[in-house]
Protein backbone atom coordinates (compact mmCIF):
# COMPACT_ATOMS: atom_id res chain seq x y z
CA UNK A 1 0.00 0.00 0.00
CA UNK A 2 1.12 3.55 -0.57
CA UNK A 3 2.27 5.92 2.13
CA UNK A 4 -0.86 8.03 1.61
CA UNK A 5 -3.06 5.07 2.53
CA UNK A 6 -1.11 4.66 5.77
CA UNK A 7 -2.02 8.24 6.67
CA UNK A 8 -5.71 7.87 5.88
CA UNK A 9 -6.83 4.88 7.93
CA UNK A 10 -5.86 1.82 9.95
CA UNK A 11 -7.31 -1.69 9.95
CA UNK A 12 -8.43 -2.95 13.36
CA UNK A 13 -8.46 -6.60 14.38
CA UNK A 14 -11.73 -8.30 13.49
CA UNK A 15 -13.38 -9.81 16.56
CA UNK A 16 -14.74 -12.79 14.60
CA UNK A 17 -14.79 -14.29 11.13
CA UNK A 18 -18.45 -15.32 10.95
CA UNK A 19 -21.48 -13.03 10.96
CA UNK A 20 -23.07 -14.88 13.89
CA UNK A 21 -20.02 -14.40 16.10
CA UNK A 22 -19.77 -10.74 15.10
CA UNK A 23 -23.35 -10.17 16.25
CA UNK A 24 -22.62 -12.11 19.44
CA UNK A 25 -19.65 -9.84 20.16
CA UNK A 26 -21.86 -6.82 19.46
CA UNK A 27 -24.45 -8.01 21.98
CA UNK A 28 -21.74 -8.81 24.54
CA UNK A 29 -20.17 -5.36 24.23
CA UNK A 30 -23.60 -3.76 24.31
CA UNK A 31 -24.46 -5.52 27.57
CA UNK A 32 -21.14 -4.65 29.22
CA UNK A 33 -21.30 -1.02 28.12
CA UNK A 34 -24.88 -0.63 29.34
CA UNK A 35 -23.89 -2.14 32.70
CA UNK A 36 -20.96 0.28 32.93
CA UNK A 37 -23.11 3.27 31.98
CA UNK A 38 -25.83 2.32 34.46
CA UNK A 39 -23.49 1.49 37.34
CA UNK A 40 -21.20 4.48 37.01
CA UNK A 41 -24.10 6.80 36.24
CA UNK A 42 -25.87 5.71 39.43
CA UNK A 43 -22.72 6.27 41.50
CA UNK A 44 -22.23 9.74 40.04
CA UNK A 45 -25.87 10.63 40.68
CA UNK A 46 -25.87 9.19 44.21
CA UNK A 47 -22.70 11.00 45.26
CA UNK A 48 -23.76 14.26 43.64
CA UNK A 49 -27.26 14.20 45.16
CA UNK A 50 -26.52 12.61 48.53
CA UNK A 51 -25.22 15.30 50.87
CA UNK A 52 -24.12 12.71 53.43
CA UNK A 53 -21.78 11.26 50.76
CA UNK A 54 -19.87 14.51 50.34
CA UNK A 55 -16.66 13.12 51.82
CA UNK A 56 -13.17 12.65 50.31
CA UNK A 57 -13.69 8.92 49.69
CA UNK A 58 -16.90 9.43 47.70
CA UNK A 59 -15.52 12.50 45.94
CA UNK A 60 -12.67 10.42 44.54
CA UNK A 61 -15.11 7.60 43.77
CA UNK A 62 -17.15 10.04 41.68
CA UNK A 63 -14.00 10.97 39.75
CA UNK A 64 -13.21 7.28 39.30
CA UNK A 65 -16.69 6.68 37.88
CA UNK A 66 -16.17 9.53 35.41
CA UNK A 67 -12.88 8.04 34.23
CA UNK A 68 -14.51 4.61 33.87
CA UNK A 69 -17.29 6.08 31.74
CA UNK A 70 -14.76 7.89 29.59
CA UNK A 71 -12.58 4.84 29.00
CA UNK A 72 -15.37 2.48 27.97
CA UNK A 73 -17.01 5.13 25.75
CA UNK A 74 -13.70 5.57 23.93
CA UNK A 75 -13.15 1.99 22.78
CA UNK A 76 -16.41 0.02 22.85
CA UNK A 77 -18.64 2.10 20.50
CA UNK A 78 -16.19 1.74 17.61
CA UNK A 79 -15.81 -2.00 18.24
CA UNK A 80 -19.60 -2.36 18.31
CA UNK A 81 -19.91 -0.37 15.08
CA UNK A 82 -17.32 -2.57 13.35
CA UNK A 83 -19.01 -5.78 14.52
CA UNK A 84 -22.47 -4.63 13.50
CA UNK A 85 -21.48 -3.32 10.07
CA UNK A 86 -18.79 -5.93 9.34
CA UNK A 87 -15.97 -3.45 8.89
CA UNK A 88 -12.55 -2.95 10.49
CA UNK A 89 -11.36 0.49 9.41
CA UNK A 90 -10.68 3.50 11.59
CA UNK A 91 -9.44 6.85 10.33
CA UNK A 92 -5.97 8.13 11.17
CA UNK A 93 -7.36 11.02 13.24
CA UNK A 94 -9.92 8.71 14.85
CA UNK A 95 -7.14 6.32 15.86
CA UNK A 96 -5.07 9.15 17.33
CA UNK A 97 -8.09 10.44 19.27
CA UNK A 98 -8.91 6.95 20.54
CA UNK A 99 -5.36 6.42 21.78
CA UNK A 100 -5.23 9.79 23.51
CA UNK A 101 -8.60 9.57 25.27
CA UNK A 102 -8.20 5.93 26.28
CA UNK A 103 -4.75 6.62 27.74
CA UNK A 104 -6.05 9.79 29.36
CA UNK A 105 -8.89 8.04 31.20
CA UNK A 106 -6.86 4.93 32.09
CA UNK A 107 -3.95 6.99 33.41
CA UNK A 108 -6.32 9.20 35.38
CA UNK A 109 -7.91 6.09 36.88
CA UNK A 110 -4.50 4.82 37.97
CA UNK A 111 -3.67 8.14 39.64
CA UNK A 112 -7.09 8.23 41.31
CA UNK A 113 -6.66 4.71 42.66
CA UNK A 114 -3.33 5.80 44.13
CA UNK A 115 -5.01 8.79 45.77
CA UNK A 116 -7.80 6.57 47.09
CA UNK A 117 -5.18 4.30 48.68
CA UNK A 118 -3.80 7.38 50.42
CA UNK A 119 -7.32 8.32 51.52
CA UNK A 120 -7.79 4.91 53.14
CA UNK A 121 -4.35 5.14 54.74
CA UNK A 122 -5.11 8.53 56.30
CA UNK A 123 -8.61 7.49 57.42
CA UNK A 124 -7.25 4.48 59.32
CA UNK A 125 -3.70 5.34 60.30
CA UNK A 126 -4.03 9.11 60.80
CA UNK A 127 -7.70 9.52 61.61
CA UNK A 128 -7.21 12.58 63.84
CA UNK A 129 -5.57 14.46 60.94
CA UNK A 130 -8.05 13.26 58.29
CA UNK A 131 -9.90 16.56 57.84
CA UNK A 132 -6.63 18.48 57.86
CA UNK A 133 -4.84 16.33 55.27
CA UNK A 134 -7.90 15.74 53.08
CA UNK A 135 -10.03 18.83 53.33
CA UNK A 136 -12.30 19.90 50.49
CA UNK A 137 -9.67 22.15 48.94
CA UNK A 138 -6.95 19.50 49.19
CA UNK A 139 -9.26 16.93 47.56
CA UNK A 140 -10.13 19.26 44.71
CA UNK A 141 -6.47 20.13 44.09
CA UNK A 142 -5.43 16.47 44.23
CA UNK A 143 -8.12 15.34 41.79
CA UNK A 144 -7.32 18.24 39.45
CA UNK A 145 -3.63 17.30 39.57
CA UNK A 146 -4.51 13.70 38.63
CA UNK A 147 -6.56 14.77 35.61
CA UNK A 148 -4.06 17.44 34.50
CA UNK A 149 -0.96 15.24 34.83
CA UNK A 150 -2.70 12.43 32.92
CA UNK A 151 -3.67 14.90 30.18
CA UNK A 152 -0.12 16.21 29.75
CA UNK A 153 1.46 12.76 29.94
CA UNK A 154 -0.85 11.22 27.36
CA UNK A 155 -0.71 14.23 25.05
CA UNK A 156 3.07 13.76 24.98
CA UNK A 157 2.76 10.01 24.29
CA UNK A 158 0.17 10.45 21.54
CA UNK A 159 2.01 13.27 19.78
CA UNK A 160 5.29 11.38 19.97
CA UNK A 161 3.77 8.15 18.66
CA UNK A 162 2.00 9.72 15.69
CA UNK A 163 5.07 11.67 14.67
CA UNK A 164 6.83 8.38 13.85
CA UNK A 165 7.10 7.32 10.19
CA UNK A 166 5.09 4.18 9.45
CA UNK A 167 6.41 1.65 6.96
CA UNK A 168 5.07 -1.73 8.14
CA UNK A 169 1.55 -1.54 6.75
CA UNK A 170 -1.58 -0.27 8.50
CA UNK A 171 -3.08 -3.42 10.11
CA UNK A 172 -3.33 -3.30 13.93
CA UNK A 173 -3.46 -6.52 15.93
CA UNK A 174 -6.06 -5.14 18.35
CA UNK A 175 -9.77 -4.24 18.25
CA UNK A 176 -8.94 -0.66 19.28
CA UNK A 177 -5.97 1.63 18.72
CA UNK A 178 -3.17 1.47 21.25
CA UNK A 179 0.43 2.66 21.21
CA UNK A 180 2.22 -0.76 21.13
CA UNK A 181 0.33 -1.66 17.95
CA UNK A 182 1.30 1.62 16.28
CA UNK A 183 4.95 1.10 17.28
CA UNK A 184 4.91 -2.25 15.48
CA UNK A 185 4.14 -0.37 12.26
CA UNK A 186 6.91 2.20 12.68
CA UNK A 187 10.19 2.08 10.82
CA UNK A 188 13.22 0.54 12.49
CA UNK A 189 14.92 2.54 15.25
CA UNK A 190 12.37 5.38 15.10
CA UNK A 191 10.21 3.68 17.74
CA UNK A 192 13.03 3.92 20.31
CA UNK A 193 12.08 7.56 20.92
CA UNK A 194 8.66 6.55 22.22
CA UNK A 195 10.18 3.65 24.16
CA UNK A 196 12.34 6.15 26.04
CA UNK A 197 9.27 8.19 27.00
CA UNK A 198 7.45 5.00 28.00
CA UNK A 199 10.33 3.98 30.29
CA UNK A 200 10.05 7.29 32.16
CA UNK A 201 6.30 6.82 32.55
CA UNK A 202 6.84 3.23 33.72
CA UNK A 203 9.18 4.38 36.49
CA UNK A 204 6.60 6.92 37.65
CA UNK A 205 3.86 4.26 37.58
CA UNK A 206 6.12 1.91 39.53
CA UNK A 207 6.52 4.63 42.15
CA UNK A 208 2.73 4.87 42.46
CA UNK A 209 2.55 1.08 42.78
CA UNK A 210 5.16 1.07 45.55
CA UNK A 211 3.18 3.79 47.34
CA UNK A 212 0.00 1.68 47.11
CA UNK A 213 1.77 -1.36 48.55
CA UNK A 214 3.31 0.71 51.35
CA UNK A 215 -0.09 2.25 52.16
CA UNK A 216 -1.82 -1.10 52.46
CA UNK A 217 0.98 -2.62 54.51
CA UNK A 218 0.53 0.23 57.00
CA UNK A 219 -3.27 -0.14 56.84
CA UNK A 220 -3.18 -3.87 57.59
CA UNK A 221 -0.74 -3.35 60.45
CA UNK A 222 -3.02 -0.69 61.94
CA UNK A 223 -6.18 -2.76 61.48
CA UNK A 224 -4.67 -5.85 63.11
CA UNK A 225 -3.90 -3.76 66.18
CA UNK A 226 -7.60 -2.89 66.64
CA UNK A 227 -8.72 -4.84 69.73
CA UNK A 228 -12.34 -5.56 68.78
CA UNK A 229 -13.28 -7.93 65.98
CA UNK A 230 -16.14 -5.65 64.94
CA UNK A 231 -13.73 -2.72 64.62
CA UNK A 232 -11.34 -4.75 62.49
CA UNK A 233 -14.19 -5.91 60.25
CA UNK A 234 -15.45 -2.36 59.77
CA UNK A 235 -11.97 -1.07 58.94
CA UNK A 236 -11.34 -3.88 56.46
CA UNK A 237 -14.74 -3.35 54.81
CA UNK A 238 -13.81 0.25 53.94
CA UNK A 239 -10.55 -0.87 52.31
CA UNK A 240 -11.52 -4.05 50.50
CA UNK A 241 -13.37 -2.39 47.56
CA UNK A 242 -10.42 -0.17 46.75
CA UNK A 243 -8.00 -3.08 47.16
CA UNK A 244 -10.13 -5.25 44.86
CA UNK A 245 -10.30 -2.57 42.15
CA UNK A 246 -6.55 -1.90 42.41
CA UNK A 247 -5.83 -5.63 42.13
CA UNK A 248 -8.08 -5.96 39.07
CA UNK A 249 -6.46 -2.95 37.42
CA UNK A 250 -2.88 -4.05 38.14
CA UNK A 251 -3.37 -7.72 37.27
CA UNK A 252 -4.90 -7.10 33.83
CA UNK A 253 -3.32 -3.95 32.35
CA UNK A 254 0.41 -4.71 32.85
CA UNK A 255 -0.08 -8.34 31.83
CA UNK A 256 -1.45 -7.20 28.48
CA UNK A 257 1.82 -5.38 27.74
CA UNK A 258 4.39 -7.44 29.66
CA UNK A 259 3.32 -11.02 28.90
CA UNK A 260 6.08 -13.04 27.17
CA UNK A 261 5.79 -13.50 23.40
CA UNK A 262 5.95 -17.28 23.86
CA UNK A 263 2.43 -17.37 25.32
CA UNK A 264 1.00 -14.71 23.04
CA UNK A 265 -1.78 -15.65 20.63
CA UNK A 266 -4.57 -13.67 18.91
CA UNK A 267 -7.29 -15.20 21.10
CA UNK A 268 -5.33 -14.64 24.33
CA UNK A 269 -4.41 -11.08 23.34
CA UNK A 270 -8.07 -10.33 22.60
CA UNK A 271 -9.26 -11.83 25.89
CA UNK A 272 -6.65 -9.92 27.91
CA UNK A 273 -7.40 -6.64 26.14
CA UNK A 274 -11.11 -7.02 26.92
CA UNK A 275 -10.27 -7.80 30.56
CA UNK A 276 -8.26 -4.64 31.11
CA UNK A 277 -10.12 -2.19 28.84
CA UNK A 278 -13.81 -3.21 28.92
CA UNK A 279 -14.54 -5.28 32.04
CA UNK A 280 -13.21 -2.99 34.84
CA UNK A 281 -15.54 -0.04 34.11
CA UNK A 282 -18.50 -2.40 34.46
CA UNK A 283 -17.20 -4.21 37.57
CA UNK A 284 -15.89 -1.24 39.56
CA UNK A 285 -19.35 0.16 40.48
CA UNK A 286 -20.48 -3.32 41.56
CA UNK A 287 -17.38 -3.83 43.72
CA UNK A 288 -17.75 -0.50 45.50
CA UNK A 289 -21.51 -0.72 46.00
CA UNK A 290 -21.51 -4.27 47.37
CA UNK A 291 -19.18 -3.50 50.28
CA UNK A 292 -20.24 0.03 51.17
CA UNK A 293 -23.45 0.31 53.17
CA UNK A 294 -23.67 4.10 52.80
CA UNK A 295 -23.39 3.88 49.03
CA UNK A 296 -25.92 1.04 48.83
CA UNK A 297 -28.39 3.04 50.90
CA UNK A 298 -27.88 6.12 48.74
CA UNK A 299 -28.34 4.11 45.54
CA UNK A 300 -31.50 2.52 46.90
CA UNK A 301 -32.88 5.91 47.90
CA UNK A 302 -32.02 7.32 44.48
CA UNK A 303 -33.69 4.46 42.57
CA UNK A 304 -36.81 4.26 44.76
CA UNK A 305 -37.15 8.04 44.75
CA UNK A 306 -37.01 8.12 40.96
CA UNK A 307 -39.50 5.24 40.82
CA UNK A 308 -41.95 7.04 43.10
CA UNK A 309 -41.71 10.18 40.99
CA UNK A 310 -42.70 8.17 37.96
Amino acid sequence: MSNSSFNSHFLLLALADTRQLQLLHFCLFLGISLAALLGNGLIISAVACGHHLHSPMFFFLLNLALSDLGSICTTVPKAMHNSLWDTSTISYTGCAAQIFFFLFFITTEFYLLTIMCYDRYVSICKLLHYRTLLGSRACAHTAAAAWASAFLNDLMHTANTFSLPLCQGNALGQFFCEIPQILKLSCSYFYLREVGVAVFTTFFAFGCLVFMVFSYVQIFRAVLRIPSEQGRHKAFSTCLPNLAVVSLFISTGPFAYLKPPSISSPSLDLAVSVLYSVVPPALNPLIYSLRNQELKAALWTLMTGEFQKQ
